[in-house]
């Protein structure tokens, strides 16, 4: 069922979990990713997996930096 077509309740928080990363992964691990990421919320959380929601957001290297140093 697609997200959009999810029973909500008013009343119900709907987790949203954040991911940014460099690029690099394909569509398959995209998918594994975010079926992996929602069941552990899910386990550790008690939520149902049809509540939870996954962004992964591609940042550029370049935009990215660590120490103090860039990695683009």
């Amino acid at each position: 069922m697609p997200a959009r077509d999810l029973p909500t309740r008013q009343n119900e928080r709907m987790p949203l979990i954040q991911i940014s990363q460099t690029p690099g992964l394909t569509v398959e691990q995209r998918r594994a990713v975010i079926a992996s990421v929602t069941k552990a919320y899910a386990d550790a959380s008690g939520k149902p997996e049809s509540s939870i929601w996954v962004t992964l957001t591609d940042v550029p290297r370049e935009n990215w930096g660590v120490g103090g140093t860039p990695l683009g």
